[in-house]
Formats: C-alpha cells, structure tokens, sequence
C-alpha cells in the first residue's frame, strides 16, 4: 500500500506494531458487505454497470468464501482485513 510513498521498505518492528490483520480478520464478512453496498451505490449514482457490480459482487464473494473455509492467505503488508481483501 505504502510502496509509492516511499523509497525504503517498512522496517519489520514497525510493520508489526501497525499491523492488525492478526485480529481484524474476523471482520471479513463485514468488510465484504460494506464492499458490496459501496459498488451497488456506484451502480446507482452511474458510476458501474450491472454486469461490472456482478463481477465485483461475484469475487468479493469468492474471497468470503477461501476465508470462510481457511483457503485465504493474508498478509501482514497489508496491514488490515480491507486491504487484504482489496489485494
């Protein structure tokens, strides 16, 4: 997330103190909702189609679905379940 503001890469202690996929991870299936509601605004206001809604609804719900089953790899250099979900 934070590589183009940066020329170095985040020191290991800092990226662990900031870090907080290590709980904030049973948040998914609210995060992915939220995700969902946000795209189907962007469809309303003419910002999506239906058919890219779809597609988004569709992998959003495939990623519930390897989290839900303990097939997702998070990561911490992602640093929360939102970004690990948008990665």
């Amino acid at each position: 997330m934070w590589k183009g503001r940066f020329s170095k890469a985040t020191a290991d202690l800092v990226q662990q103190y900031g870090e907080s996929i290590s709980y904030d991870w049973r948040l998914y299936p609210y995060d992915i909702l939220g995700s969902i509601a946000h795209a189907r605004g962007q469809v309303r206001a003419g910002i999506l189609s239906e058919d890219e809604f779809s597609q988004i609804e569709s992998g959003l719900r495939e990623i519930e679905n390897e989290i839900s089953e303990g097939h997702f790899d998070f990561s911490i250099e992602n640093e929360d379940i939102h970004m690990n979900i948008e990665a």
